[in-house]
């Protein structure tokens, strides 16, 4: 399969890209910039591991840098995974409109744009693929200070929602996977009792295994969820 991943240079992208690159896939990386990790991956599978650099911020550049001057209209992808994200955390009564248009920006617009694309990709080449949007346990349950980027995620899934339901008579699929908290990047600012509080909300008292994310990922990509669409895939250590 050809894969277009976002997001892919540390954390739980980076972990998507190792499990699919380590299946025999072709994966197309989507990032700002490329990790000390992200380039030992591209080194490990350098005949199918791609890099591409696009700041998803800036909407207007996705279909020139990824899809025309990247992937081409000769390749037929199989597969978005759409991981990219930003968080700005703060009360809603600090809301300020730069970052949250930022914010915006990244988290629901580029997705949206992406998806345009990768649609018409798979329509052109006759291909019933598979959209997946990381989601997040946010936009389900409460968190202080989250309020603006759970807005962005709870967008997403019903963007999904509609996606597949638009386009399910081609065999095109979308589906979110709906995480929990994950010990990665963004969530390293938060303190050991913040983490500790987090983790007490769940029914196995411990954060959302990347590797368990990665493989729900998979499963939605794979043959084995032909008759999965439309859903969020809750994979949160049994937060809700």
């Amino acid at each position: 399969m050809n894969l277009l991943l976002t997001g892919g240079s540390r954390g739980l992208g980076l972990q998507i890209a190792e499990h699919q690159l380590s299946l025999g896939h072709q994966v197309y990386v989507v990032s700002r910039n490329v990790t000390k990790e992200l380039d030992s991956l591209l080194r490990k599978f350098p005949e199918r591991a791609c890099f591409i650099d696009c700041d998803l911020a800036d909407t207007g550049q996705i279909k020139k840098r990824v899809f025309d001057d990247q992937i081409g209209k000769e390749t037929p992808l199989h597969g978005l995974i759409s991981n990219a994200a930003t968080a700005y955390d703060d009360l809603l009564t600090n809301l300020q409109p730069e970052p949250l248009h930022s914010m915006f920006q990244t988290n629901v617009y580029a997705p949206m744009f992406l998806t345009k694309y990768v649609v018409r990709n798979m329509l052109l080449h006759e291909v019933a693929g598979s959209i997946v949007h990381i989601s997040s346990i946010s936009a389900h349950t409460g968190y202080k200070g989250l309020a603006m980027y759970a807005a962005t995620k709870g967008a997403i899934e019903s963007f999904s929602k509609n996606t597949a339901r638009e386009w399910g008579s081609k065999g095109i699929r979308s589906n979110c996977v709906v995480a929990g908290f994950m010990e990665t990047e963004m969530s390293s600012s938060l303190s050991n009792e913040q983490r500790d509080r987090i983790h007490k909300r769940t029914a196995l008292k411990r954060p959302t295994s990347l590797v368990s994310v990665a493989s729900t990922v998979e499963y939605l990509l794979s043959d084995g969820s032909q008759s999965v669409t439309g859903q969020n895939l809750f994979v949160d250590s049994g937060t809700i």
